[in-house]
């Protein structure tokens, strides 16, 4: 594990690792806040950036994480009437919470619970696509189909 990362970053490099897969949590020194921040700093298409959202089902409360491509605005109605769902954008709070990691550094993997997770199709059509690593300046480049073994992500249509 790199010695030079946050803690948060250690985490998810631990979860990775965990996962069975060889990849690497790089620290960045500007911010990948936002998907198009993340993109100039790594120097890649906003739609190879997956951000992390957190929505909250009305009906149990649990947390469902949606994995979106850069650009991608998803749609709560129409992703909540594929799964069944009523969903809700969660709280910043409620995202920390049931993730461990605060908004614009919440990876897909590593969180405090078992989240569902939901992967927007748009990433499977690219070769390589960059995640958040726990914190605002940690990522780490990966394959559509490595986010799904390591998510057990459900690819559903959400914009």
């Amino acid at each position: 594990m790199d010695s030079e990362l946050k803690s948060s970053a250690q985490r998810v490099q631990a979860a990775l690792h965990d996962a069975g897969v060889d990849l690497r949590v790089v620290q960045l020194p500007t911010s990948t806040r936002s998907a198009s921040e993340a993109a100039q700093a790594i120097g890649c298409r906003l739609e190879q950036i997956a951000k992390s959202l957190v929505f909250r089902r009305g009906d149990t409360g649990d947390a469902v994480l949606v994995v979106a491509s850069g650009p991608n605005r998803v749609d709560e109605n129409k992703l909540g009437t594929a799964l069944g769902w009523q969903l809700e954008l969660a709280k910043a709070s409620f995202v920390k919470k049931t993730t461990g990691y605060a908004i614009g550094g919440v990876p897909p993997l590593g969180h405090e619970t078992a989240l569902t997770t939901i992967v927007d199709p748009h990433l499977m059509t690219l070769d390589s696509i960059w995640a958040a690593a726990g914190t605002p300046h940690a990522v780490f480049q990966l394959t559509p189909t490595d986010l799904l073994r390591i998510t057990s992500g459900q690819v559903v249509e959400i914009c």
